[in-house]
């Protein structure tokens, strides 16, 4: 079982320090600051660009493009960013319920054709009512996993070839198909950690994703799916979505995580969790538990920091040490049956190199992920080629 790696576009916006919607007057959408914020990078094309060629230089296999308000579509976004790239793969996230589930199916028939088979599906069923509802879906937490249940019945039944029949609840379609089906077919990737997503997760995922939680956990949600695909005579695979934080010695990475904490003010701390605490996501709910909203203990497990979830939605946690510990990390969750992880680190562009020139080859010498051309090279001070030195952690908005 290969290790998959794969990075994350951040395209509600980069930086070096705290950038979030939070950082403008009007929600992001325009973009208008509040304050003056040193080092905050637009989400356009060039930036975007810079991060995919770094990604697939660094031997990353796709990137994850987020969805929602704050961020840019990111079906547009990565089908021109295919243009600038060769053979990295875009891990989409869309939402179910705002789309058809045929033209869901003829969009990534199209996109396979574009990009030659490079199109990944991250189906995000959404815990957020007040996000739904902005894009006019007012079904509840329960109801829509099993809209998303429907949904991708008729996604892949579309898929199939010849005309498909389908009624529920939600849906109702009469010979639905792709003209042309994607081949290859898109990869399904789902993540939910409530009783009404686990079915769901059994019934349609490839690839069941989880946030990073500590090890026990993790085998735990792993064990929970495992079974119910059993149940349905299907096989899952197991990714998990995390931050990293890798240097080349470990006191230095935990310096970058506390200079994270010194950005932060309580207020700002106290403001991010009482949202955030109003989440229906069962899975963001897990996220909150992990640190309580303290800035004490935020070592979980070793190496595994849940200090990012003090001001972020979603992921929430960051592998943090040296390259080695980092390594040992994604050995030890690789060990309990997770194959792909979905990395980043702020400002992603410069933490693409710190993982790929430090973690890669660390992960290569084990045998735990092939070897990538061109990565690992050293200066003679021991520094990646091309990362610079002491940039902080930056929490954005997005998964």
């Amino acid at each position: 079982m290969t290790v998959h790696l794969h990075w994350f576009l951040p395209t509600g916006g980069d930086g070096r320090t705290l950038v979030d919607r939070h950082a403008y007057t009007d929600g992001g959408i325009k973009r208008s600051r509040i304050t003056p914020i040193s080092g905050v990078r637009a989400p356009d094309i060039e930036y975007l660009a810079q991060i995919a060629k770094a990604a697939e230089q660094l031997g990353f296999e796709a990137v994850l493009t987020p969805t929602g308000t704050w961020c840019e579509d990111a079906w547009l976004t990565t089908v021109a960013l295919a243009q600038h790239t060769e053979r990295l793969k875009f891990l989409v996230a869309f939402r179910p319920g705002v789309i058809s589930p045929v033209l869901a199916a003829q969009m990534a028939a199209t996109y396979q054709r574009i990009t030659r088979g490079r199109l990944l599906l991250n189906v995000v069923t959404g815990g957020d009512s007040t996000e739904q509802r902005r894009f006019g879906d007012h079904l509840g937490h329960d109801q829509r996993y099993a809209r998303t249940d429907e949904f991708l019945s008729v996604v892949r039944g579309a898929w199939g070839g010849l005309p498909y029949d389908f009624t529920g609840e939600h849906y109702r379609v009469d010979g639905a198909l792709t003209a042309l089906p994607p081949d290859p077919l898109p990869q399904i990737f789902f993540g939910g950690s409530s009783p009404a997503a686990g079915p769901v997760a059994a019934r349609h995922s490839d690839v069941y994703l989880t946030w990073g939680e500590p090890p026990a956990q993790v085998k735990e949600k792993i064990d929970w799916i495992r079974g119910l695909a059993e149940a349905e005579g299907r096989t899952v695979r197991f990714g998990i979505r995390l931050h990293s934080i890798s240097r080349d010695s470990s006191a230095e990475a935990w310096s970058v995580a506390h200079r994270l904490l010194d950005d932060l003010d309580t207020e700002t701390v106290a403001a991010a969790q009482q949202a955030l605490g109003r989440s229906e996501s069962v899975g963001q709910q897990r996220m909150l538990a992990l640190h309580g909203g303290s800035r004490d203990r935020l070592e979980i497990a070793p190496n595994l920091w849940a200090g990012v979830g003090l001001v972020r939605g979603g992921a929430g946690t960051a592998l943090v040490g040296s390259h080695g510990e980092v390594a040992d990390r994604i050995e030890e969750y690789h060990a309990l049956g997770v194959e792909h992880f979905v990395l980043s680190g702020y400002p992603h562009l410069e933490e693409a190199y710190w993982f790929g020139e430090g973690v890669i080859p660390e992960l290569v010498a084990r045998g735990l992920t092939g070897p990538v051309p061109g990565v690992g090279r050293p200066l003679t001070n021991g520094r990646p080629a091309s990362a610079p030195g002491g940039a902080p952690l930056v929490v954005a908005g997005g998964r």
